[in-house]
């Protein structure tokens, strides 16, 4: 078994890494993790202050939930890996199977920061971007997939995204085995990874 852990900041090119990977391998010989998922449960937060929720900030994961199921994964175990919100900012009822696969991916911005997830990695790659792209690529996706104006995105990049980018994601840069500059338009960088892990597969 290949656990990979991929961090980049927001907007980085991350999901087309991963995607990329993906879909060059065998099927069913990969499963993929979204740190996304294990967010915390804010349900006992009252509603109008779940907006002020900071994702972008280590406090706001499962770490504990997430390091178990990889745990778990590696030692043969499926798990039930949970599902999130964004719009209530809730843990979901539902959960998604997932058996043990040869290659396990474990994706979020903030994927390489805690130490003992890290410890569990059997390669760990960050994912860079120019600021500039990742803020494009952010305004496109809120609006499209968030009902977020260009300024809300703008005003929330200034306000978080960007401190916290410099405070906890990027210093994460010096964890990793890999740096994939120019994020999924690296197709060089995607291919040797590919290669990599075709080879432990073999």
């Amino acid at each position: 078994m290949l656990i990979i852990g991929i961090a980049g900041g927001t907007g980085s090119g991350k999901t087309t890494v991963v995607r990329r990977i993906y879909e060059s391998l065998p099927e069913g010989e990969v499963v993929l993790l979204p740190q996304d998922s294990y967010y915390k449960d804010s349900s006992d937060i009252p509603i109008e202050q779940r907006q002020f929720i900071n994702f972008d900030h280590p406090d706001a994961f499962d770490w504990k939930l997430l390091s178990q199921q990889v745990s778990m994964l590696r030692e043969g175990q499926a798990i039930e890996q949970p599902t999130y919100s964004y719009l209530t900012c809730t843990r979901q009822k539902e959960t998604i199977h997932i058996e043990p696969r040869e290659v396990i991916i474990i994706e979020g911005i903030l994927a390489l920061s805690n130490k003992k997830l890290r410890e569990l990695m059997d390669l760990k790659i960050f994912v860079d971007a120019d600021p500039d792209e990742r803020l494009i690529r952010v305004i496109q996706r809120d609006v499209v997939e968030r009902g977020r104006t260009p300024e809300m995105v703008m005003e929330r990049y200034a306000q978080i995204l960007k401190p916290m980018h410099e405070q906890f994601i990027e210093p994460t840069k010096r964890y990793a085995d890999l740096i994939i500059p120019q994020g999924g338009n690296n197709r060089v960088a995607i291919d040797l990874l590919r290669q990599f892990i075709s080879t432990h597969l073999k």
